[in-house]
């Protein structure tokens, strides 16, 4: 792997970490539309989010892997990458920097959004 050279590349290679690693390591919302599914659907879910991997300049204009859509048993679902402080009481002031960042996934059904 490639030093980061921005901001932005640090903060893709953070939210990807973040996101490959899995509800195990980190702050991972799914929503009620999404946990009513059922607890299969739910897995399935999560495991869609961690491979997820088409990101293009029309969905990721910023490079930062920070958002993202799919299919799933005829739902389309979104998933999101909000950066937070600490104690998830602002958003960060820098979220390349992990120290003072704390990540939050949330996956929800698209007609939630």
């Amino acid at each position: 792997m490639t030093a980061p050279v921005t901001a932005a590349d640090l903060i893709r290679e953070l939210n990807d970490a973040f996101r490959k690693s899995g509800p195990s390591t980190g702050d991972w919302l799914l929503t009620s539309g999404v946990l009513a599914k059922g607890p299969e659907f739910a897995i399935l879910a999560v495991r869609a989010v961690q491979q997820h991997d088409s990101f293009t300049a029309d969905n990721d204009p910023y490079g930062e892997h920070d958002f993202g859509a799919f299919q799933l048993a005829g739902e389309r679902l979104l998933w999101k990458i909000d950066h937070y402080d600490c104690d998830l009481v602002f958003g960060s002031d820098d979220p390349a920097n992990p120290t003072i960042t704390r990540r939050v996934m949330t996956i929800m059904l698209a007609s939630e959004y």
